[in-house]
């Protein structure tokens, strides 16, 4: 691991939060002198910005300023305090700031599961600050009983959780092994050295000498609105950059292909790819095949 180093930093968004970042530098200038090209990298549900340096040690994102957040609640950025709440928006206000304090007229976006959601979310909103949108097993089936009637009973699933959550003590973990075996846990693909390598960035240590995973338990908590697909269409319709889907060939939250198809004939240019011998955290799983298909999607000449 850390074969390309990243420099890390903080930045004071105007939403108030700071967030912590990784930037990996190009390490080869483009042929023809233009800029070099930024791609922000959006972690997924309870990870972190490390996820993607298995990406960058494969070598194939180096002609590329690759920049990835800890999204707010995760990793080290800020936890939103005492009142404050996860909503997705808030995600999007974030990125936006972000966007507007890097400098980037144009970005392209890549995100895995909750953070290709969150890109492509943001393509529509703001097309025209978006190059390319690349997500990475990101069209995942949602309960079958996110309806609008759904709602009341689901902000009283909501409250009774974050007062669960209030009440209850975060569970430490003995020791970096442990938080390893926790991940693998949750995913029985991942390499024990990875494993590792995330628990160590992404645990913190208590002073009894256990250690306590850095994501705020509050994420714990099924938000009060669900994902309604006439409001993700909304914005999916509205994205104007060429768009694609990699997609794991074992994921264990994908959609059926039926589904997959009816989010799919919302977007005006995307394909998809499917990387074999991989579940949801393709990335972590296959990441040579799945850093190819970022790559030459990204050099592929602007239509």
């Amino acid at each position: 691991m850390l074969e390309r180093l990243p420099i890390e930093s903080q930045r004071l968004l105007g939403t108030g939060l700071r967030y912590h970042l990784l930037e990996w530098r190009a390490q080869e200038e483009p042929a023809n002198g233009s800029a070099v090209p930024t791609v922000i990298a959006l972690h997924g549900f309870l990870d972190s910005s490390w996820t993607w340096q298995v990406l960058v040690d494969t070598g194939l994102l180096d002609r590329y300023r690759v920049i990835a957040p800890d999204l707010r609640g995760h990793g080290d950025s800020d936890r939103v305090g005492a009142g404050g709440y996860y909503h997705f928006m808030d995600y999007l206000a974030d990125l936006h700031d972000l966007i507007a304090q890097l400098g980037c007229e144009r970005v392209s976006l890549v995100g895995h599961s909750m953070g290709g959601s969150l890109a492509a979310y943001y393509a529509g909103a703001f097309p025209e600050h978006v190059e390319r949108l690349i997500t990475l097993d990101s069209l995942i089936l949602p309960p079958a009983q996110n309806t609008l009637d759904s709602i009341p009973e689901r902000v009283r699933s909501w409250l009774a959780a974050w007062e669960r959550v209030r009440k209850k003590a975060q569970r430490p973990l003995a020791d970096l092994e442990d938080a390893a075996r926790r991940l693998q846990l949750h995913d029985g693909r991942l390499h024990p050295e990875l494993a590792l390598f995330l628990a160590e960035r992404g645990t913190r240590p208590l002073p009894d000498g256990t250690r306590q995973f850095k994501h705020d338990p509050l994420h714990m908590t099924p938000g009060p609105y669900p994902f309604l697909l006439d409001v993700a269409s909304s914005f999916w319709r509205r994205i104007t950059c060429s768009t694609l889907h990699v997609l794991a060939d074992a994921s264990e939250f994908q959609a059926s292909e039926a589904l997959q198809n009816e989010y799919l004939r919302h977007f005006q240019t995307a394909r998809v790819a499917r990387v074999p011998d991989s579940g949801h955290m393709l990335h972590r799983h296959q990441p040579t095949a799945v850093a190819t298909l970022i790559r030459d999607f990204l050099d592929e000449p602007t239509p």
